[in-house]
């Protein structure tokens, strides 16, 4: 199966920041996936990040505190087993990935390379941020690949972006201590109005650039939502030395 994007999806991820790819992973393979996740959701594997840990608005006040022990994501994906390494490294992705970079492609260990899962309940909304935010590199290229083990959609917390956003040339004021959004901004409510819901199913894979303004809501439903996200970026521009983004090791693909 050709699996290489048209000119139309290239111009479209340069134009909105982001691109689905719709069930571009099969079935059983996200079925392995998920049963992975689970199984070291209960058997709470290291390294997890709780809830609790992140403080977020409506986040359990201690990992002591009811609902503290919610997993918010599971890190190290690569590291942590061989089926998620294999889907960080299908040569279909990668293929995809050098399209847009036009270059060879890197995955970086030292962001995202997680399994993020929100839950019901004390599963915390994240606001509008961008990845870049916390990421060293010469050139805001990088690109997050998600793939939903799952449907995600507005009630469970599924993403939402601000198309074309990451071409946007942001004052400080507009920007919080964290660099979320502020939301008390005019600015940024018009912003905000410009957001878009991205419903995904099983096997659908979302790629969007590291300046792409992004968000996602609460859990609503009754079910635990999990996705693997790696992050990546072109041979050329590697990572920033003694920065976070250079604590991990990034290894070549292609």
């Amino acid at each position: 199966m050709n699996t290489l994007l048209s000119a139309a999806q290239i111009d479209s991820f340069r134009h909105d920041g982001f691109l689905l790819l719709k069930a571009f992973v099969p079935e059983p393979t996200c079925d392995e996936l998920l049963h992975v996740t689970q199984e070291h959701i209960r058997q709470a594997i290291a390294p997890l990040e709780y809830e609790a840990e992140v403080g977020y608005d409506g986040a359990p006040a201690s990992l002591d505190a009811p609902g503290g022990r919610t997993a918010r994501r599971l890190r190290a994906a690569w590291q942590r087993d061989e089926h998620f390494q294999r889907w960080g490294s299908d040569p279909a992705l990668v293929a995809v990935l050098h399209q847009l970079f036009e270059e060879p492609v890197c995955v970086t260990l030292a962001h995202h390379n997680c399994v993020m899962t929100k839950h019901p309940t004390f599963g915390t909304a994240t606001g509008w941020h961008r990845d870049i935010r916390y990421w060293s590199f010469p050139r805001n290229e990088l690109i997050s690949v998600w793939l939903a083990l799952g449907p995600e959609n507005a009630d469970n917390g599924g993403l939402h972006f601000i198309p074309g956003s990451h071409k946007l040339q942001l004052q400080p004021e507009q920007m919080d201590e964290l660099d979320f959004l502020r939301p008390d901004v005019a600015a940024n409510q018009a912003l905000f109005a410009q957001g878009i819901s991205l419903p995904l199913e099983q096997g659908d894979v979302v790629l969007f650039h590291s300046g792409l303004f992004h968000a996602a809501g609460k859990n609503n439903s009754d079910q635990v939502k999990a996705s693997v996200v790696f992050a990546y970026h072109g041979q050329s521009n590697q990572p920033l030395p003694d920065t976070r983004s250079s604590a991990s090791p990034d290894i070549l693909l292609d």
